[in-house]
């Protein structure tokens, strides 16, 4: 027994020796928005957070993302759609402890908006934070992801994505669709709380289609509660074509959702197109912390996602 915990301790150090912690990964410092919505909402304030600079803004105005080497956005929006001003919240700061101060909380919740007290819209919204820029305000809901820049500049190999964290993942089999107008509906399912981090190497052609090749993968999901802190977890780099490897999932493959911003300013889809050969330089990193493994507005309302202290492992 004390062998294994000495082992244990001995791992632990060496893990925090060569973990190098991302910008904000320790989620001290944050900035606070407050956003009035439209009075047809009923004008109500809402409180959105982003992980970023210690701030206060009190004005409803896109937030800059992706300012000063800050890799990181959340699913928190401000969103203005035909005048109609909205806000929408599930990433949270929460405090922790003495020793850890404060971590992030993303939760799957139900999104209700009621206008006049006559239309409702139910929307299913998973709490995400990921490398990346959000481009607001959001104008739509019909495509979730066209306001989405994903993935930063990086060239280096890690050997795996390093965090602490506890989940509460519902074991009930199914799952709630809430797109917006229409009734929403449960389907059978199991939603899970995940983390992963592709590894690309990105080129655009003359057109400004944004192509890429997946260098390295790194993938998790959490399938059931875990209500202790997991101290230093670590999710390894699979680097190269992974399909024929025992441990591969057909949600670890090519991504064909995933979009991100051309040179001449638009929103394109990322045209992952193949696995690179081992020893490819990488040129872009997305990182991905969800409380839902389903696409949007879809999952089980109730899951919850705390993640602290996010490093990378050379």
């Amino acid at each position: 027994m004390k062998k294994s915990l000495i082992l244990f301790l001995i791992s632990n150090i060496f893990i925090s020796l060569n973990a190098q912690l991302l910008p904000y990964g320790d989620f001290e410092s944050w900035t606070v928005r407050y956003i009035k919505e439209s009075s047809i909402l009923g004008g109500k304030t809402r409180i959105l957070y982003a992980i970023a600079p210690t701030d206060t803004i009190r004005q409803n105005a896109p937030f800059a993302y992706g300012k000063n080497g800050n890799p990181w956005s959340v699913s928190n929006a401000y969103a203005k759609v035909s005048g109609i001003e909205k806000a929408s919240g599930t990433v949270y700061p929460e405090y922790r402890d003495a020793q850890n101060g404060y971590c992030c909380r993303m939760d799957s919740k139900l999104e209700v908006v009621t206008a006049l007290g006559i239309i409702d819209i139910k929307v299913l919204v998973a709490g995400t934070i990921y490398t990346g820029r959000c481009i607001e305000p959001i104008k739509t809901a019909k495509d979730p992801y066209q306001n989405i820049d994903f993935g930063v500049k990086f060239n280096k190999q890690p050997k795996a994505l390093v965090l602490d964290y506890k989940c509460v993942v519902e074991p009930e089999k199914v799952i709630t669709v809430a797109k917006g107008f229409s009734r929403p509906k449960k389907i059978e399912g199991h939603d899970e709380a995940q983390a992963f981090a592709y590894l690309q190497k990105r080129w655009e052609d003359s057109e400004g289609n944004i192509h890429a090749l997946r260098v390295a993968t790194a993938y998790e999901r959490f399938v059931k509660s875990q209500p202790v802190w997991q101290n230093n977890h670590q999710i390894p780099f699979h680097y190269g074509d992974i399909t024929k490897q025992p441990f591969y999932k057909n949600y670890m493959g090519l991504n064909t959702t995933m979009r991100a911003m051309n040179s001449k300013g638009k929103i394109v889809t990322i045209q992952e197109e193949g696995w690179a050969p081992q020893g490819t330089t990488p040129t872009h990193i997305i990182i991905n912390l969800t409380s839902g493994c389903y696409e949007a507005f879809t999952g089980h309302e109730g899951n919850t996602l705390w993640v602290d202290n996010v490093k990378l492992q050379y």
